[in-house]
């Protein structure tokens, strides 16, 4: 992050909740996040009709950041350990030093949107934070409803 840049203007501060929902896994999914700033909500969400549960939660926090205008300190709640363990535990930095490779030497899986959330991180001022899914975080069973939805319109028609 070029903290120098971030100096000159205070940042606004954002709450994102993020979710991803899969039918199958591969199969169809969804994404949803809430973006949070000041006394302003957003929802946004959308829809691959074949993906991965961790792509779509993947997509879900990369959405929701590319949505802001411009670098905000971020507090980034979300009920996937994947993601959330990337960033907290360096997972990603250490991906990237080794060319995009696991400590196994293999292909890190979901490498176009860990390089691109990778971009986010180093734009904004991201607190990653851990919740637990599918309990009483009502953010968190807001945006799993709207990324059910998605699948659910885009497979049924309704």
């Amino acid at each position: 992050m070029n903290v120098q840049k971030h100096k000159r203007q205070p940042l606004t501060k954002v709450i994102i909740h993020t979710d991803g929902a899969c039918s199958g896994n591969p199969g169809p999914g969804g994404w949803a996040a809430i973006v949070r700033a000041m006394d302003v909500e957003k929802e946004i969400s959308g829809y691959h009709p074949d993906t991965t549960n961790n792509r779509m939660e993947l997509t879900a926090a990369l959405k929701a950041l590319q949505s802001l205008k411009r670098p905000c300190r971020v507090d980034l709640y979300s009920d996937s350990a994947y993601l959330v363990s990337a960033f907290n535990e360096r997972w990603i930095e250490n991906w990237r030093q080794r060319g995009w490779k696991n400590a196994a030497k293999m292909p890190v899986a979901n490498q176009d949107l860990w390089e691109s959330l990778w971009e986010e991180h180093l734009r904004h001022d991201i607190s990653w934070h851990k919740v637990k899914g599918h309990s009483d975080n009502e953010y968190n069973n807001r945006c799993d409803k709207m990324a059910v939805n998605e699948i659910l319109r885009n497979t049924t028609g309704n």
